[in-house]
């Protein structure tokens, strides 16, 4: 007896969509309801996105380096300098989670002499092209 009320509720399902809406009634339009979902452009977006990493330092998950792909994150590994204008050490590149963009990021482990950091890079950004440095380094052109 105690799945009674179970099975009297699911008796009522079929006439939920008639609830739901009366005859004759319109629904939201599809361009209404994608509007409600984000009123922002992606340019507006993105840039909105970019000024709150830059609040972060760069390099990190919260202000991952943009770059477009593994030879953006190579290119620009190639321009880094240490202060003492060496290039650094780069080690090995591993998955450092999601990124300020929501994208998954990855890490570089970087050293100048006995100093070592990692520097994290969000790939997923061709048009976009970083001339900063991570604290601690210059960029070379």
């Amino acid at each position: 007896m105690r799945f009674l009320p179970l099975i009297a509720s699911l008796s009522l399902l079929p006439a939920a969509p008639a609830f739901a809406q009366q005859p004759g009634a319109r629904t939201t339009s599809p361009e209404a309801m994608v509007a409600q979902l984000n009123r922002a452009s992606p340019e507006e977006e993105m840039r909105a996105l970019a000024a709150a990493a830059d609040a972060h330092p760069l390099g990190t998950a919260e202000n991952p380096v943009r770059v477009g792909g593994p030879e953006g994150e190579r290119a620009y590994l190639g321009h880094l300098r240490c202060a003492d204008g060496a290039a650094p050490r780069v080690g090995a590149r591993g998955e450092a989670g999601i990124g300020a963009f929501g994208s998954m990021v990855a890490a570089y482990e970087v050293a100048c002499g006995a100093a070592a950091g990692r520097i994290v890079f969000d790939m997923y950004h061709e048009e976009h092209v970083e001339t900063r440095a991570p604290a601690g380094f210059t960029f070379a052109r």
